[in-house]
């Protein structure tokens, strides 16, 4: 079953784009657009970065480090409660480890 698409307008430092996606995406679409409109935003104001081009890299560039740094803190995260769960597990075996033999 296909799913319907949106028209989407989003306007990024007083530029309109317009764009075609899924209608279940329309939302997320928006949103990452706002976002990086304000960091394009923060980076012209900035007056470090000029043209278009170069403040579109250097968003781009921003919000992948931003990303990567989450991905590996998130992976830290996982590693972490996946180390505690084992313990938590082999103190219930140890915990249960006289009735291995359930009684009916």
């Amino acid at each position: 079953m296909s799913e319907m698409y949106a028209h989407v307008s989003v306007k990024i430092l007083e530029k309109e784009y317009q764009i075609s996606c899924l209608a279940s995406e329309r939302n997320a679409l928006l949103d990452s657009a706002e976002t990086l409109n304000k960091k394009m935003r923060e980076i012209r104001d900035s007056g470090k970065v000029v043209g278009l081009d170069r403040i579109a890299v250097m968003a781009a560039l921003n919000m992948a480090h931003d990303l990567l740094k989450a991905e590996t803190k998130d992976k830290a995260i996982e590693n972490s409660l996946g180390n505690r769960l084992k313990i938590l597990a082999d103190r219930l075996d140890s915990a249960l480890g006289g009735n291995k033999q359930l009684e009916l």
